[in-house]
C-alpha cells in the first residue's frame, strides 16, 4: 500500500493580505494598466500582488522570492506556482508597472478611502530616502524615472546613492493612503505642491487638512496651497523666527493646552510634559518685488520637554567645552602650545567642536618672561538669552480660528508622528533598505510594491483595532499578557506561526493553530481561512 507523505508549509498571514489585497482590487488594478502578462501562466497583477504578500511575510530579493514561494503556502492561497515566481518574471512585472507607479498608487488609494471609509479630513505628509547599493551611472539610468544619486540620506550613509519617497498618512488610523518615489537628489521643498494636488484629487469633493514638516514653508509652496483652498499645518523654518521674538514671550501669559503625549499618559501629572500656545501671525514675502505678501496665523508652541532637553544638551556641551578649556589653560606655554598662534587655533577647534562661539570670550596675554597664558569665560548674558528661547517653536496655519484655535492646531500637528512611525514601518518589518535592484525604473517599482505592502499593512492594524472597540486594546500579545494596543509587527509575528498542513483526499488540509491569541486575531479581521485554494491531491 503506497504511503502517501504529509507536506507543511507556511501560511502565516497570507490568507489575511490575499483578503486585503482583493479588497483594493490590487490586481485588477495593475492588469488594466499593465496588459499582456499572462503569457506565463501569471498576470503582472498576480505577481505583483505575489511581491506585496512576500514583503509582508518575509521580505526577499527578488532571487529568493521563488524560494519563498515554495516554502510558504502561496500556491495554495494565491494559485499561482512558485515556478512562476523566478526573477526574471518579477523583473518583467516590475518593468511593465513602472510607467504607470502614480496611477496605480492614485487608483489603489482612492480604493482604499472607499472601501475601508477612511476619513481623510487630516492627511500627515513628508519624505524619506533609502540608500542603494551599486553604481548607477547617471548615463545609464532612464530619465523617465527617478534618478538615483547622492542627496541628504536620512541614514547618514553619504558614501551611497539613494532614492526617495514621500507619504501622505491619514490621520485615521495612520493610513499611507498616497505615496510617491523621487529621485536621490530631489529637494523636499519643490514636491510638496505635487503631494498637495495627489491628495486633493484623491480626496474628491472633500476638504482635507495637509500636516508636513518645516519644509512645506515657502513662498511658491504657502502661494499654491493658498490659491487651491488647501488648509495646511507646518513649523516655521527655525531661520524664519528670531530668537528675540521668543526670547520677549510671556510664558505666563501663554494657554495651558489639554493634551497628553501617548508616552506620558501612565506618568503622574507632575511629570508630563506640558504644552502652552500663543498667537500672533507671520507674513512671507516673495522673491519679486510684485510679489503680493502673504500672511498665515502663527502658533508660538512651548514645550516642558523640548525646554528640558535643550538645557541638558547645553549643560552637556559646556561641560565638555570646560574640560577642553581648563587642559588648555594648563597647557598654555608648554611643549605643545608654546606660541599664542597655536593655542587661538586649538580655541578656535574647541569652540567650533563644542558649539560655544557666541558665548565664550577669551584673552591670551604674555608673562614677563614671554609665555603664553589663556584667560577665559562663558558669558552668562549670551546663556541666559538662549535659556529664555528653550522649548519655544512656531506653527503656521490658514486654519481660521473658529475652526481651530491655537490649542487644536498644535493637537493637530502633533498628529505628524504617524508619519514618522510609519516610515519605521517602511524600513524595518516591510525590509526597504538598502535597495538591491538593477535599473532605476525598477528601483521606483520596487518602492512602489513596497509603499502598497506599507497600506496593507497598515489596514490590518487598523481593522484589528477598530474590532477591538474604543478601548483598542487586547491580551495575548506579550507573554506577560499585559493589554496593550495591538501594532502591525505583533499582528504579523503571531500569524507568521500558522502552517498549513497538506494531506491527501481522505486527508484534507487543515490549518495548524497553536495560540489562542491566532483565532482572536482572525476574528477580528474576520478572515476566512477556509477560503484558502488548498489543492484536491
Amino acid at each position: 500500500m503506497a504511503v502517501t507523505s504529509v507536506v507543511e508549509k507556511r501560511l502565516g498571514a497570507l490568507p489575511v493580505a490575499a483578503e486585503f489585497l482583493r479588497r483594493l482590487g490590487v490586481a485588477g488594478i495593475v492588469d488594466a494598466v499593465c496588459p499582456g502578462g499572462a503569457s506565463a501562466l501569471v498576470t503582472h497583477g498576480q505577481v505583483i500582488e505575489a511581491l506585496v504578500a512576500n514583503r509582508l511575510t518575509s521580505p526577499a530579493p527578488l532571487v529568493r522570492v521563488e524560494d519563498w514561494a515554495r516554502c510558504w503556502a502561496v500556491e495554495e492561497v494565491f494559485g499561482i506556482e512558485p515556478g512562476l515566481l523566478n526573477d526574471d518574471r518579477l523583473a518583467r512585472a516590475l518593468d511593465a508597472i513602472a510607467p504607470h507607479l502614480e496611477h496605480i498608487a492614485g487608483t489603489v488609494g482612492a480604493r482604499a478611502i472607499g472601501e475601508f471609509g477612511i476619513d481623510v479630513a487630516r492627511m500627515h505628509w513628508d519624505m524619506t530616502s533609502m540608500s542603494v547599493h551599486g553604481a548607477f551611472p547617471g548615463e545609464s539610468q532612464d530619465e523617465d524615472f527617478p534618478v538615483i544619486g547622492y542627496g541628504h540620506p536620512k541614514d547618514r550613509r553619504f558614501d551611497l546613492k539613494q532614492v526617495q519617497a514621500g507619504l501622505a498618512v491619514s490621520a485615521d488610523g495612520g493610513i499611507p493612503l498616497h505615496a510617491r518615489v523621487f529621485g536621490g537628489g530631489a529637494a523636499e521643498v519643490s514636491q510638496v505642491v505635487g503631494a498637495m494636488k495627489d491628495l486633493r484629487a484623491m480626496a474628491g469633493e472633500r476638504d482635507f487638512l495637509m500636516v508636513a514638516d518645516s519644509k512645506l514653508v515657502s513662498y511658491s509652496n504657502i502661494s499654491a496651497l493658498l490659491a487651491a483652498g488647501v488648509q495646511f499645518i507646518a513649523p516655521a523654518p527655525a531661520a524664519q523666527v528670531k530668537d528675540e521674538v521668543y526670547a520677549a514671550l510671556d510664558l505666563a501669559q501663554a494657554t495651558v493646552v489639554d493634551w497628553t503625549p501617548d508616552r506620558d499618559a501612565g506618568k503622574p501629572a507632575e511629570r508630563r510634559e506640558t504644552y502652552r500656545v500663543l498667537e500672533d501671525t507671520h507674513t512671507l514675502t516673495g522673491p519679486r518685488k510684485s510679489d503680493p505678501p502673504l500672511t498665515v496665523r502663527r502658533i508660538l508652541v512651548h514645550s516642558t520637554a523640548n525646554a528640558a532637553g535643550q538645557q541638558a544638551a547645553r549643560a552637556k556641551r559646556l561641560a565638555k567645552a570646560t574640560e577642553d578649556l581648563n587642559k588648555l589653560t594648563a597647557a598654555a606655554g608648554g611643549r605643545h602650545y608654546k606660541t599664542r598662534e597655536k593655542i587661538v587655533a586649538r580655541i578656535g577647534v574647541i569652540a567650533a567642536k563644542r558649539r560655544i562661539t557666541s558665548c565664550l570670550r577669551w584673552a591670551v596675554t604674555d608673562t614677563e618672561d614671554g609665555t603664553p597664558v589663556l584667560a577665559w569665560h562663558f558669558d552668562q548674558s549670551v546663556l541666559d538669552a538662549e535659556a529664555a528661547v528653550d522649548g519655544w517653536y512656531a506653527l503656521l496655519t490658514p486654519v481660521p480660528a473658529d475652526r481651530a484655535d491655537a490649542g487644536q492646531v498644535l493637537i493637530h500637528y502633533k498628529g505628524q508622528g504617524a508619519v514618522e512611525r510609519r516610515y519605521h514601518d517602511f524600513k524595518g518589518p516591510l525590509a526597504v533598505a538598502p535597495v538591491f535592484v538593477q535599473h532605476n525604473r525598477r528601483v521606483a517599482a520596487l518602492i512602489q510594491v513596497i509603499c502598497l505592502a506599507l497600506l496593507v499593512f497598515c489596514l490590518i492594524e487598523r481593522q484589528v483595532r477598530r474590532a477591538l472597540g474604543p478601548e483598542q486594546t487586547m491580551s495575548g500579545l506579550y507573554p506577560d499578557n499585559r493589554r496593550v494596543r495591538p501594532t502591525g509587527r505583533m499582528i504579523f509575528y503571531h500569524l507568521g506561526e500558522l502552517t498549513l498542513r497538506i494531506g491527501n483526499v481522505t486527508d484534507p488540509p487543515t490549518v495548524q493553530i497553536t495560540r489562542g491569541v491566532q483565532l482572536h486575531l482572525l476574528d477580528l479581521l474576520d478572515t476566512d481561512i477556509g477560503q484558502t485554494r488548498w489543492p484536491q491531491t
